[in-house]
């Protein structure tokens, strides 16, 4: 089994704890069908159009 041979000094140990949490925002852009902020690759909320094709009805569910 693989052991360091000398100790992690504090420093590099919180570096790299460091990049642990980072949380990058989802890419948000305007639904070219009704042009309201919609996550990309994902239906629009407010219309449900996805790729120029109605996939979920006015109720949210699909059809």
């Amino acid at each position: 089994m693989a052991v360091p041979k000398r100790r992690k000094t504090s420093s590099k140990r919180n570096m790299r704890r460091a990049q642990h949490d980072k949380v990058s925002a989802p890419n948000v852009t305007p639904c070219p069908n009704c042009s309201a902020p919609m996550v990309s690759h994902r239906a629009c909320p407010s219309c449900g159009f996805y790729k120029g094709r109605s996939v979920l009805n006015k109720g949210g569910t699909e059809t």
